[in-house]
């Protein structure tokens, strides 16, 4: 799991209160069947007090605490809000009572995930590319989901898609060196940054990032067969390569055992006319005609 910690010194861009200083913590909660069992005493007590001028009284602690009761489902949590003041979360499932005259939000502390649009944005090279990934997420402040952004999900998807951006420009599309960091051969080096980006961007919201996976990743189709050829030239030379290096290879270690073994004895016009022929045989497209010298060597 992927989570970043900004200092508290770190000052928001903007005016000092832009910044909602708010943290997660456990609401009073009894359980339950504690409230239903006072609930069936007051009803008991305003059967009692028929023709009495108390009845009110029963009825009015029989409906505080028949609104204070809340249900907490597995995953779920409740925000409760006391006259404008956040006072806690349940975080525990299950049947509670909870302070009366509350209001409560319901946050899920499940773990979601969402694949952002395919974004059209140029590599660091200023090529125009597609990229698209998916986000892994889970709230794991809920006051801060509450209270410091207006909508937390929203918040997560824009912030998600503009760091995406800012990675995707930041590295080119493919590196014919071998020797960087690009997004299609650091498939995972680049996942990796994009989850601390992310991470970085969203903690204000009370979000961790579990993952981040590229998941579509291609050149823009303005560009795409120019791109496609540029590959197919370059997987060419790079066959080319690795073919004439083993030629000279197999050449250099031919001579060398005719030489050791005493098989034959050539001259230096000699063993230019082998290599030569060698290096034909070896890097040629086609396979060779033989052609069988029946004469001397010199003829």
């Amino acid at each position: 799991m992927t989570s970043v910690e900004l200092p508290d010194s770190v000052q928001p861009v903007g005016h000092s209160g832009a910044r909602v200083d708010i943290r997660q913590r456990p609401a009073l909660a009894i359980n339950g069947w504690l409230g239903v069992l006072v609930i069936a005493g007051c009803v008991w007590w305003m059967v009692a007090a028929v023709g009495s001028g108390w009845l009110w009284l029963p009825l009015v602690v029989s409906v505080l605490i028949l609104t204070a009761l809340e249900i907490v489902a597995p995953g779920q949590t409740a925000v409760v809000q006391f006259f404008g003041r956040y006072v806690g979360t349940v975080t525990r499932a299950g049947f509670w009572w909870v302070l009366p005259l509350t209001v409560r939000r319901r946050v899920s502390v499940r773990v979601r995930n969402f694949e952002t649009d395919h974004l059209k944005v140029n590599d660091a090279d200023g090529n125009p590319v597609e990229i698209a990934a998916i986000v892994v997420w889970q709230v794991a402040d809920t006051a801060k989901a509450t209270y410091a952004v207006d909508d937390y999900r929203n918040f997560v998807t824009v912030q998600a898609e503009s760091a995406l951006r800012h990675v995707a420009t930041s590295h080119p599309y493919d590196d014919t060196t071998d020797t960087g960091t690009s997004l299609r051969g650091s498939t995972d080096v680049v996942a990796a940054a994009l989850a601390v980006e992310v991470a970085a961007r969203v903690w204000i919201a009370g979000v961790e990032i579990v993952e981040v996976r590229i998941s579509h990743l291609a050149y823009a189709p303005e560009i795409a067969q120019a791109m496609l050829r540029r590959q197919q030239a370059n997987a060419v030379v790079a066959a080319r390569t690795r073919i004439v290096e083993g030629a000279v290879g197999m050449v250099e270690l031919a001579l060398n055992r005719l030489s050791e073994g005493g098989v034959v004895d050539l001259d230096e016009e000699r063993k230019a006319s082998m290599v030569s022929n060698l290096m034909v045989v070896l890097c040629g497209d086609q396979p060779p005609s033989p052609i069988v010298n029946t004469g001397s060597l010199y003829s």
